[in-house]
Protein backbone atom coordinates (compact mmCIF):
# COMPACT_ATOMS: atom_id res chain seq x y z
CA UNK A 1 0.00 0.00 0.00
CA UNK A 2 0.94 3.43 -0.95
CA UNK A 3 2.69 5.55 1.99
CA UNK A 4 -0.48 7.68 4.03
CA UNK A 5 0.13 11.27 2.30
CA UNK A 6 0.00 9.99 -1.19
CA UNK A 7 -2.73 7.84 -0.17
CA UNK A 8 -4.44 10.89 1.35
CA UNK A 9 -3.53 13.28 -1.06
CA UNK A 10 -5.65 11.00 -3.92
CA UNK A 11 -8.38 10.35 -1.86
CA UNK A 12 -8.77 14.02 -1.06
CA UNK A 13 -8.65 14.58 -4.65
CA UNK A 14 -11.39 12.23 -5.20
CA UNK A 15 -13.77 14.06 -2.40
CA UNK A 16 -13.15 17.49 -3.68
CA UNK A 17 -13.97 16.52 -6.99
CA UNK A 18 -16.78 14.37 -6.66
CA UNK A 19 -17.90 14.94 -2.61
CA UNK A 20 -17.82 13.40 0.46
CA UNK A 21 -21.31 11.59 0.50
CA UNK A 22 -20.65 10.13 -3.22
CA UNK A 23 -17.43 8.88 -3.05
CA UNK A 24 -17.41 5.09 -1.83
CA UNK A 25 -15.29 2.83 -0.22
CA UNK A 26 -15.15 1.06 -3.88
CA UNK A 27 -14.63 3.79 -5.54
CA UNK A 28 -11.34 4.91 -3.69
CA UNK A 29 -10.01 1.40 -3.25
CA UNK A 30 -10.54 1.03 -7.56
CA UNK A 31 -8.42 4.87 -7.47
CA UNK A 32 -5.98 3.42 -5.19
CA UNK A 33 -5.68 0.08 -6.80
CA UNK A 34 -6.01 -1.51 -3.72
CA UNK A 35 -8.32 -3.95 -2.27
CA UNK A 36 -11.31 -3.58 -0.19
CA UNK A 37 -9.92 -5.69 1.97
CA UNK A 38 -6.93 -4.00 2.00
CA UNK A 39 -8.82 -0.57 2.56
CA UNK A 40 -10.87 -1.48 5.44
CA UNK A 41 -7.96 -3.09 7.82
CA UNK A 42 -6.37 0.66 7.25
CA UNK A 43 -9.77 2.50 7.72
CA UNK A 44 -12.94 0.86 9.36
CA UNK A 45 -15.36 3.21 7.16
CA UNK A 46 -15.18 5.84 5.10
CA UNK A 47 -16.28 8.28 8.04
CA UNK A 48 -12.70 7.22 9.90
CA UNK A 49 -11.22 7.67 6.43
CA UNK A 50 -12.91 11.44 5.80
CA UNK A 51 -11.68 12.45 9.11
CA UNK A 52 -8.17 11.75 8.24
CA UNK A 53 -8.20 13.72 4.88
CA UNK A 54 -9.67 16.53 6.96
CA UNK A 55 -7.15 16.46 9.38
CA UNK A 56 -4.46 16.22 6.98
CA UNK A 57 -5.82 19.05 4.81
CA UNK A 58 -5.54 21.28 7.75
CA UNK A 59 -2.52 20.37 9.26
CA UNK A 60 -1.26 20.93 5.66
CA UNK A 61 -2.60 24.71 5.72
CA UNK A 62 -1.80 25.30 9.36
CA UNK A 63 2.30 24.17 9.15
CA UNK A 64 2.22 26.80 5.82
CA UNK A 65 1.22 29.72 8.08
CA UNK A 66 3.50 28.27 10.96
CA UNK A 67 6.34 28.47 8.86
CA UNK A 68 5.22 31.78 7.19
CA UNK A 69 5.73 33.03 10.92
CA UNK A 70 9.29 31.80 11.04
CA UNK A 71 10.13 33.31 7.19
CA UNK A 72 8.77 36.90 7.85
CA UNK A 73 9.42 38.85 11.34
CA UNK A 74 7.28 42.08 10.67
CA UNK A 75 3.69 40.83 11.80
CA UNK A 76 2.11 43.45 9.46
CA UNK A 77 3.81 41.90 6.67
CA UNK A 78 2.74 38.39 7.53
CA UNK A 79 -0.32 38.73 8.19
CA UNK A 80 -0.68 39.69 4.20
CA UNK A 81 1.26 36.53 3.73
CA UNK A 82 -1.48 34.74 6.18
CA UNK A 83 -4.20 35.97 4.21
CA UNK A 84 -2.85 34.27 0.39
CA UNK A 85 -2.41 30.86 2.50
CA UNK A 86 -5.98 31.43 3.82
CA UNK A 87 -7.21 32.29 0.29
CA UNK A 88 -5.36 28.72 -1.71
CA UNK A 89 -7.31 26.77 1.44
CA UNK A 90 -10.71 28.84 1.31
CA UNK A 91 -10.78 28.37 -2.42
CA UNK A 92 -12.01 24.70 -1.68
CA UNK A 93 -15.35 25.68 -0.48
CA UNK A 94 -16.70 26.28 -3.24
CA UNK A 95 -16.45 22.28 -3.92
CA UNK A 96 -18.83 19.65 -3.62
CA UNK A 97 -16.99 18.17 -0.68
CA UNK A 98 -17.84 20.85 1.90
CA UNK A 99 -21.19 21.67 0.71
CA UNK A 100 -21.70 17.77 1.50
CA UNK A 101 -19.60 17.66 4.31
CA UNK A 102 -21.77 20.27 5.77
CA UNK A 103 -25.26 18.55 4.82
CA UNK A 104 -24.38 14.52 5.20
CA UNK A 105 -21.42 15.28 8.37
CA UNK A 106 -22.07 18.43 9.97
CA UNK A 107 -20.62 16.42 13.27
CA UNK A 108 -17.38 16.02 12.23
CA UNK A 109 -17.90 19.52 9.82
CA UNK A 110 -18.02 20.77 13.32
CA UNK A 111 -15.25 19.07 14.86
CA UNK A 112 -12.65 20.24 12.32
CA UNK A 113 -14.29 23.55 12.01
CA UNK A 114 -13.29 23.90 15.78
CA UNK A 115 -10.01 22.46 15.51
CA UNK A 116 -9.09 25.11 12.80
CA UNK A 117 -10.45 27.65 14.71
CA UNK A 118 -8.82 27.06 17.50
CA UNK A 119 -5.01 26.71 15.90
CA UNK A 120 -5.76 30.18 13.40
CA UNK A 121 -6.80 31.94 16.60
CA UNK A 122 -3.52 30.81 18.20
CA UNK A 123 -1.71 31.91 15.33
CA UNK A 124 -3.60 35.70 15.02
CA UNK A 125 -2.78 35.47 18.90
CA UNK A 126 0.94 34.92 18.22
CA UNK A 127 1.24 37.77 14.99
CA UNK A 128 -0.35 40.48 17.87
CA UNK A 129 1.69 39.89 20.56
CA UNK A 130 4.68 40.04 17.83
CA UNK A 131 3.04 43.25 16.14
CA UNK A 132 2.78 45.04 19.84
CA UNK A 133 6.81 44.00 20.45
CA UNK A 134 7.39 46.02 16.83
CA UNK A 135 5.18 48.53 17.92
CA UNK A 136 2.40 47.73 14.74
CA UNK A 137 -0.19 47.14 16.76
CA UNK A 138 -2.74 48.99 19.73
CA UNK A 139 -2.42 47.55 22.88
CA UNK A 140 -5.89 49.03 24.03
CA UNK A 141 -7.94 45.77 22.01
CA UNK A 142 -8.40 42.24 23.57
CA UNK A 143 -6.40 40.03 21.36
CA UNK A 144 -8.41 36.57 21.79
CA UNK A 145 -11.44 37.93 21.13
CA UNK A 146 -10.25 39.99 17.83
CA UNK A 147 -8.34 36.74 16.62
CA UNK A 148 -11.49 35.02 17.06
CA UNK A 149 -13.36 37.64 15.55
CA UNK A 150 -11.16 37.63 12.52
CA UNK A 151 -11.46 34.26 12.30
CA UNK A 152 -15.51 34.42 12.38
CA UNK A 153 -15.14 37.20 9.74
CA UNK A 154 -13.03 34.91 6.81
CA UNK A 155 -15.19 31.89 7.28
CA UNK A 156 -18.85 33.50 7.11
CA UNK A 157 -18.33 34.36 3.46
CA UNK A 158 -20.79 30.76 2.45
CA UNK A 159 -23.24 31.69 5.54
CA UNK A 160 -24.09 34.92 5.87
CA UNK A 161 -27.71 36.42 4.80
CA UNK A 162 -26.55 39.65 4.38
CA UNK A 163 -24.31 39.08 1.44
CA UNK A 164 -24.42 38.55 -2.04
CA UNK A 165 -22.14 36.30 -2.88
CA UNK A 166 -23.11 36.99 -6.63
CA UNK A 167 -21.94 40.80 -6.07
CA UNK A 168 -18.90 40.39 -4.08
CA UNK A 169 -15.96 37.31 -4.79
CA UNK A 170 -14.64 34.75 -2.16
CA UNK A 171 -11.07 36.72 -2.97
CA UNK A 172 -12.66 40.19 -2.92
CA UNK A 173 -14.49 39.74 0.59
CA UNK A 174 -11.22 37.71 1.72
CA UNK A 175 -9.21 41.06 1.00
CA UNK A 176 -11.12 43.23 2.41
CA UNK A 177 -11.96 41.08 5.79
CA UNK A 178 -8.28 42.03 6.08
CA UNK A 179 -7.82 45.46 5.63
CA UNK A 180 -10.90 45.59 8.11
CA UNK A 181 -9.31 43.68 10.87
CA UNK A 182 -5.51 45.04 10.42
CA UNK A 183 -7.46 48.75 9.83
CA UNK A 184 -8.75 48.10 13.25
CA UNK A 185 -5.78 46.76 15.02
CA UNK A 186 -2.50 48.64 13.86
CA UNK A 187 -1.10 51.85 14.96
CA UNK A 188 0.17 54.97 12.74
CA UNK A 189 3.37 52.89 12.55
CA UNK A 190 1.13 50.10 10.96
CA UNK A 191 -0.84 51.95 9.13
CA UNK A 192 2.77 53.00 6.99
CA UNK A 193 3.76 49.85 6.34
CA UNK A 194 0.09 48.71 5.07
CA UNK A 195 0.41 52.00 2.66
CA UNK A 196 3.90 50.83 1.44
CA UNK A 197 2.82 47.15 1.05
CA UNK A 198 -0.09 48.63 -1.22
CA UNK A 199 2.32 49.90 -3.32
Amino acid sequence: MEKDTELLNKVSQLFLENGAKTVTMDDISRELRISKKTLYEKYKNKEILLEEVLTYNLEKVLNKMKNLDEAIENAVERMFARDGEIEKASKTNDSIMLKQLMKYYPQIFNKHMLYFSEKLTEIVMHNIERGRKQGFYREDFDALFYARLYFQMTMTYDNSPYLDTSEVSRSRYQQEALMFFMNAITTEKGKKVMKELDR
